[in-house]
């Protein structure tokens, strides 16, 4: 556990201003994590996503696709609004702190074809130069090469996604995840369920906005939910979304029937 607890300042919000309009965000003081595994869940304007931003940012976390801290990433600004409002209390410090969206995946892919591309020019200006070094050269085109056989652009967007996690997750990291699902079949959530479980059991940290009921079964996970009553604990089963796609798979013409 790196992220123990998050404790409101002693400082009153604008309640008129975004994000504190979002009323779960403005009813609770303290928020405890006592897994390795924290689930937000919430219906679409909840809250979780804007929690998880700026616990994010509160933590120091760099953002995928940009490799930038999430205090840099302009789309994140209000999430320093949300890690100001508290104190953030650590037991210690993890060797990494990423988060990650979906939609960064694009990102991701764009700067490793930027870079094999860099490396390839850097090559070319090397043995164009009054002192050309064939050593270097092909040091930095093997970098390049091995960056272009992985096809970054050639793979699907899930296969990309686990790719990513498959290589930046690590034991002694925490790990913010937003909807981390939205690019993955059932099979792949599933996959990446057990990847999460291996982590965490290893000592990871993991703190993960989704709508996922396959993500959600993890074992031993917290699952927090987020509505206008604030931010309470819940049981699998209790959670809506849970509730709503075993009813919608029982009996699917219930809710198609147009009669």
């Amino acid at each position: 556990m790196y992220l123990d607890r998050i404790k409101r300042k002693k400082v009153t919000q604008a309640a008129e201003e975004f994000p504190w309009t979002v009323q779960s965000l403005n009813s609770f003081n303290v928020l405890d994590f006592t897994t390795s595994v924290t689930f937000l869940v919430g219906d679409n304007g909840s809250g979780k996503s804007t929690l998880l931003e700026g616990l994010a940012y509160g933590m120091g976390a760099y953002a995928v696709g940009s490799n930038n801290s999430v205090a840099s990433d302009p789309l994140l600004h209000h999430a320093r609004l949300v890690a100001e409002a508290f104190y953030f209390e650590r037991r210690s410090r993890p060797k990494t702190k990423m988060f990650l969206r979906a939609e960064d995946v694009y990102g991701f892919i764009k700067a490793e074809i930027a870079e094999a591309s860099d490396l390839e020019a850097e090559a070319s200006e090397i043995m164009a130069s009054d002192r050309p070094s064939a050593t270097a050269a092909n040091m930095l085109l093997d970098t390049a090469r091995s960056i272009r056989q992985s096809d970054p652009d050639g793979r699907s967007h899930g296969e990309t996604f686990l790719k990513i996690l498959g290589s930046r997750l690590h034991t002694g990291g925490l790990y913010f995840l937003d909807e981390p699902e939205t690019p993955l079949s059932p099979a792949r959530q599933l996959s990446l369920l057990f990847l999460i479980q291996d982590l965490a059991t290893g000592g990871a940290q993991f703190i993960i906005a989704t709508h996922s009921p396959i993500l959600l079964a993890l074992p031993g996970a917290t699952i927090l939910q987020l509505d206008r009553h604030g931010i309470t604990q819940t049981e699998y089963e209790d959670v809506e979304n849970v509730s709503f796609m075993k009813a919608f798979l029982q009996r699917p013409e219930l809710f198609l029937d147009t009669d």
